[in-house]
C-alpha cells in the first residue's frame, strides 16, 4: 500500500448555497480521507468551488452583482459550511486562484502544443445549466437536454476543439483491462456504451461570453483574445492545479495520480471519458478510481427550491447534532443508489441503531462497571481469551472485512457489518444476564463480560471514527485511548485485548427522540383557475424579428415579434441577464397575446414572452417545431 493517499470531492459549481448533496459528497469523501488516516497514510483530501462559466455570469447578472462578487460570497458558504461540520480537508481550491488560472493555461498550451488541439468552428445545442455540449442525436423531446430536460440554445461560434475523437479507442483498451475502475460497478458499463456510441470531438473553448479562464499568451497572442476556456477543462484541472503542476518543484504531485474521485452520478461522464482524454494528452498517470453516488430525494420528491422542499444540511446538524446526521446519510443508501431524506427515517435511525444498539450498549456497561466494580475492571487475560474465543474470532472476522468494503466504497456496508459487533455484544448481555450472575456471587464471570463488551466498543470506536468521529472519541475517552493511527493498528490490525481497565463515566450519547425537531416547511400549494378562465388566455407562436437593448436597464431587451399579424408587435422582456439579442433573432417563440398592453420605461409592451424559471436559472418556451406565425397554443 502506498504511504501517499489522495482524495477529491468536485468542485462545487457555485450558482447556490450548499444543500444535502452537496454535503453527501463531502462526508463520504471526509470518511475516506479519516479512514486512510487511520492506516498511516498521508492523506491530501481535496475540496472547492467552480467559479466560471455561463450560468455563473448570468446568476449574479439577476443579484445584480458582478461575478466575481457573487462568487466570493457563495464559495465562502461552501467553506465555511465544510468548517462548522469539521470537515478534514487539506486544501480548499478555487478556480478564480490565480494559480489554478495558470494551471488551466500551462495544461491547454500543452494540448495544443501536442496537436490535440485545433480551431475550427462550432455549431450545436448548448446547454447553460449543464454547461454541456450535445449533438442533435442525444436531445430529447426535440430540442431539451437529455440530462436536466431544459431547452438547449443552438449555438455557433469560433471554437478551439479537443481531438477527444481520437482517444476513443485507448478509452475503450483501458476500460477493458480496468474493469473496477469505476464504483459503482453498474456505472462501468454506462460508460463503455457512451464511449462505443461514438466520441466527437469536444468544443473546449467559448466566445459568447466572458466569465471564464482566458488562453495561454502563446495562443492568444496569436489569434484573436476573444475566446476563454470550456467551463469543463477549466474545472477538471483544479485536481492538478492543486497539487503544485504549474511549478514544476512542487512535491505535492507526488500524490498523483489520485486515488478517488467522488462525484454524483450527474457529472460521471465528464470525469469517466472527457478527464481522462485529457490526463492522455498530458501524459499523466490516470486516477486509480472514479466512485459516483446517487441523488437526494425529500419524502418522495425531488427537491426545488421554487417547491421549498430542499434540504439545508445546517439546519438539521443544528437541530440533530452532526454525528447523526453524518450517520444516516453514510448507512441509509447503498452507494450509487437514490436516497430519500426525511426526518421520520432519521428519528427512526437514531433511535433504532444509534440510541438503542449502540448508546444503549456502552450505557449499560458504565451502569453496571460503577454499580458491580467501582469502574475498575481486571480480569485473567488467559482465562478471558479462553472463555470468550469464539466471540473474539468473530470480532476480528468482521474487523479484517471492513478494509475491502471501505476501499468499494461501500460505506453503508461498512456500517452494516460494524454494527453486528453491537448487536453480537448485546445478544451475550441477554445470554449470559449479568443480573443473574451477581445473585449468584459469580463476579469473575460479570468482570469478564463487561471487559469483553469494553474490548469490542474500543475496536469498533475506532472503525466508527472515520464516520462518527465526535462519537469515537467520547466512547474511547471511557477508556482513556486516543483516537490515533497507531492505536488502530494496535486494536484492530494486531487483534489487541487489554484485562484492566478504568472506566471514565459520560452523559448518555443519543437520548431518544420522541418527535420531529424542526418544523416542516409548507410546501407552496397550486392555485387553480376554471376551464372558463383559461379559455380567455391567448397563446401564440410567434418569431423574434428584432432585438435591442434597453438602454436605461440591466434587465430589459425591446423585442419585434411577428405573430401573424398585420404589423409586428413590440414585447419588452426581462431577458438580458439570458440572452444576447443576436441569438435571439429568428427564435420562434410563445407569447401571452392578449394581455394588456402597458408602458415599461417608456416603451409600449403589446405581450408577454413566456419562460421557465428555476434554480438554474431562465429559458424561453418554445414550440417543438417551427409553426406557423400566430398558430394558438390550446
Amino acid at each position: 500500500m502506498s504511504s501517499k493517499f489522495y482524495i477529491t470531492t468536485p468542485i462545487y459549481y457555485v450558482n447556490d448555497i450548499p444543500h444535502i448533496g452537496h454535503a453527501y459528497t463531502t462526508i463520504i469523501v471526509d470518511a475516506l480521507a479519516r479512514f486512510h488516516r487511520l492506516l498511516g497514510q498521508e492523506v491530501f483530501f481535496l475540496t472547492g468551488t467552480d467559479e466560471h462559466g455561463q450560468k455563473i455570469e448570468q446568476a449574479a447578472a439577476k443579484k445584480g452583482k458582478n461575478p466575481k462578487e457573487y462568487v466570493d460570497e457563495i464559495s465562502k458558504r461552501f467553506k465555511d459550511i465544510w468548517e462548522s461540520f469539521g470537515i478534514s480537508y487539506d486544501k480548499f481550491i478555487r478556480t478564480t486562484d490565480s494559480y489554478h488560472i495558470q494551471t488551466a493555461q500551462k495544461a491547454f498550451l500543452k494540448m495544443y502544443q501536442r496537436g490535440d488541439i485545433y480551431k475550427g468552428e462550432y455549431e450545436g445545442n448548448y446547454c447553460i445549466s449543464c454547461e454541456a455540449f450535445f449533438t442533435k442525436s442525444q436531445l430529447i423531446e426535440g430540442g431539451r437536454c437529455p440530462d436536466c430536460k431544459k431547452e438547449t440554445t443552438l449555438v455557433k461560434e469560433e471554437s478551439y476543439f479537443f481531438k477527444l475523437s481520437a482517444y476513443q479507442e485507448r478509452l475503450l483498451e483501458f476500460y477493458k483491462q480496468h474493469s473496477d475502475f469505476i464504483f459503482p460497478k453498474s456505472r462501468y458499463n454506462e460508460v463503455i456504451r457512451f464511449i462505443e456510441d461514438g466520441l466527437e470531438d469536444l468544443s473546449i473553448t467559448r466566445t459568447s461570453f466572458d466569465w471564464g479562464v482566458k488562453l495561454p499568451s502563446e495562443i492568444a497572442n496569436k489569434d484573436s483574445k476573444k475566446h476563454i476556456m470550456y467551463v469543463w477543462l477549466d474545472a477538471l484541472i483544479n485536481y492538478l492545479s492543486a497539487l503544485g503542476y504549474e511549478n514544476e518543484s512542487d512535491d505535492k504531485m507526488e500524490f498523483w495520480p489520485v486515488n478517488y474521485h467522488i462525484v454524483g452520478k450527474d457529472i460521471l461522464r465528464f470525469h469517466a471519458i472527457y478527464w481522462l482524454a485529457f490526463l492522455m494528452s498530458l501524459e499523466l498517470p490516470l486516477p486509480r478510481h472514479i466512485a459516483a453516488h446517487g441523488w437526494w430525494t425529500k419524502d418522495g420528491a425531488k427537491m426545488s427550491k421554487s417547491v421549498g422542499n430542499v434540504v439545508n444540511p445546517q439546519e438539521i446538524v443544528n437541530a440533530y447534532g452532526l454525528d447523526c446526521f453524518r450517520y444516516f446519510i453514510l448507512r441509509e443508501v447503498s452507494f450509487g443508489q437514490d436516497g430519500d431524506f426525511s426526518q421520520k427515517a432519521l428519528i427512526e435511525r437514531i433511535n433504532a441503531d444509534l440510541s438503542n444498539d449502540l448508546g444503549n450498549l456502552l450505557n449499560r456497561l458504565l451502569g453496571m462497571s460503577a454499580k458491580y466494580f467501582n469502574n475498575h475492571l481486571r480480569v485473567d487475560i488467559q482465562a478471558f481469551k479462553a472463555h470468550y474465543k469464539e466471540e473474539l474470532e468473530s470480532i476480528h472476522k468482521i474487523l479484517m472485512g471492513l478494509e475491502l468494503l471501505m476501499q468499494e466504497v461501500q460505506i453503508h456496508r461498512y456500517l452494516e457489518e460494524l454494527w453486528k459487533i453491537f448487536a453480537l455484544a448485546n445478544g451475550m448481555i441477554a445470554k449470559k444476564e449479568p443480573w443473574r450472575l451477581v445473585k449468584e456471587d459469580k463476579m469473575q464471570e460479570v468482570a469478564e463480560l463487561l471487559v469483553f463488551i469494553a474490548n469490542l466498543l474500543i475496536k469498533a470506536a475506532f472503525c466508527l471514527s472515520p464516520c462518527m468521529p465526535k462519537t469515537a472519541k467520547e466512547i474511547l475517552d471511557v477508556f482513556n485511548i486516543p483516537l490515533e493511527s497507531k492505536h488502530y493498528l494496535e486494536f484492530i490490525k494486531n487483534n489487541q485485548i487489554i484485562s484492566e481497565m478504568v472506566l471514565m463515566p459520560i452523559m448518555a450519547l443519543f437520548p431518544k427522540i420522541e418527535t420531529p425537531l424542526l418544523e416542516e416547511k409548507q410546501i407552496k400549494t397550486q392555485h387553480f383557475i376554471t376551464k372558463e378562465e383559461f379559455s380567455k388566455i391567448e397563446i401564440k407562436v410567434g418569431t423574434i424579428l428584432g432585438a435591442e437593448i434597453m438602454p436605461k436597464s440591466e434587465k430589459l431587451l425591446k423585442l419585434q415579434v411577428d405573430l401573424g399579424e398585420e404589423r409586428e408587435r413590440q414585447i419588452i422582456a426581462g431577458i438580458k441577464s439570458y440572452y444576447t439579442t443576436q441569438e435571439l433573432i429568428g427564435k420562434q417563440v410563445c407569447v401571452l397575446a392578449n394581455l394588456k398592453p402597458a408602458k415599461l420605461m417608456g416603451e409600449l409592451s403589446e405581450g408577454m414572452i413566456l419562460a421557465v424559471s428555476d434554480d438554474d436559472g431562465l429559458s424561453l418556451i418554445q414550440p417543438q417545431a417551427i409553426k406557423k406565425n400566430g398558430s394558438q397554443i390550446s
